[in-house]
């Protein structure tokens, strides 16, 4: 039996096993329960700190991405959208859209430094410039944004847009691109000179939201309400391709290792890009995350990607007032997604 064995083993050859495609092992590896009511926005890695910092509605959480735990917060952040980090400086930045302010805190302590009064209402996404080690809050409520001193915490002047923003990445030589998602643009702006530079349109895409960037080939991926990623050159200007995403997105991020892109989707996806080349990309994946999981960042020194979510009750009877209400959150709910290969 044996010998028939080897036989047969030897006319078959070796099994071959096929190769995934990279980027198709995603699935969500943890849950962090945090708890807490109230609603989030965006999240923020410190990669070299082994921090994540989580906005939930009127403070900021902050997670210590070793040990999976919570390990401090940042109160009195209301209606808090989003968090940027100054290392240089030891400083970090939330935008408060409540009372349109910034709220400056040291990053050893979470202590908080001071508030800053934003030129414009409803700031929602910020960011820290290291050329003019500048912050920049893009104000949803005013169609503009806010420039601020890093470290002084003075406010240096204000940069008009032509419609709502909503995610902005820098480039890292002097260079700040914003969606702006009720023109379905894209606008670079010089943080310097405080001023727009350049405007490219995204058709087909529509209500862009969540923007990443690839410095090193010089690409911008835009989560586009219409279930697309739209990947443009920032170069040249220009569309370069688009590609399908899941519904319902609200956030984009990219991990140069692996040379993947995402997007977080409200439905309960995340939808992974492989990039082949510098022209050619494609879907390698839409990997199961939770209902509401909608934005996300990549820790690009452990390639886990984060996000939030929480579970939902029965939406309640619609009215006239309320013709399509939302579903309330369960109290206590509140988690933090890990996403891994």
């Amino acid at each position: 039996m044996k010998i028939v064995l080897a036989i047969a083993a030897t006319l078959v050859g070796p099994v071959q096993v096929a190769a995934q495609p990279p980027g198709s092992s995603y699935h969500v590896v943890k849950k962090i329960a945090v708890g807490g009511d109230g609603g989030w926005d965006y999240l923020t890695v410190d990669t070299a700190a082994h921090r994540l910092y989580v906005s939930h509605s009127t403070h900021v959480v902050v997670i210590d991405t070793d040990r999976d735990s919570v390990v401090g917060d940042i109160p009195n952040t209301p209606g808090v959208h989003g968090i940027a980090l100054a290392p240089e400086l030891h400083r970090g930045f939330t935008s408060n859209g409540r009372d349109s302010t910034v709220t400056i805190f040291d990053l050893a302590t979470l202590a908080v430094v001071s508030r800053v009064k934003v030129t414009g209402r409803n700031p929602d996404a910020i960011i820290y410039e290291p050329s003019t080690r500048r912050v920049f809050t893009f104000n949803g409520g005013s169609a503009n944004a806010t420039a601020i001193d890093a470290a002084t915490g003075a406010v240096l002047g204000t940069i008009a847009l032509s419609g709502k923003p909503e995610f902005p990445v820098h480039d890292g030589l002097g260079r700040i691109f914003v969606n702006i998602e009720d023109r379905a643009e894209l606008v670079s702006i010089d943080p310097k000179g405080l001023a727009v530079t350049a405007t490219w349109p995204l058709a087909p895409c529509e209500e862009p939201t969540g923007l990443a960037i690839d410095r090193k080939v010089k690409r911008l991926f835009v989560g586009c309400s219409n279930q697309l990623m739209a990947i443009v050159d920032f170069a040249a200007g220009k569309l370069v391709t688009t590609l399908p995403v899941g519904q319902g997105v609200d956030g984009s991020a990219f991990d140069p290792g692996p040379e993947l892109a995402f997007t977080s989707n409200g439905e309960g996806s995340l939808t992974v890009v492989h990039q082949d080349s510098p022209t050619a990309y494609r879907v390698v994946a839409t990997v199961p995350t939770q209902r509401g999981a909608r934005t996300l960042v990549v820790d690009s020194r452990t390639h886990k990607i984060y996000s939030a979510a929480a579970e939902y009750g029965p939406a309640p009877a619609p009215t006239t007032e309320n013709p399509r209400p939302r579903p309330p959150m369960v109290p206590g709910s509140f988690v933090v997604l890990i996403i891994a290969p």
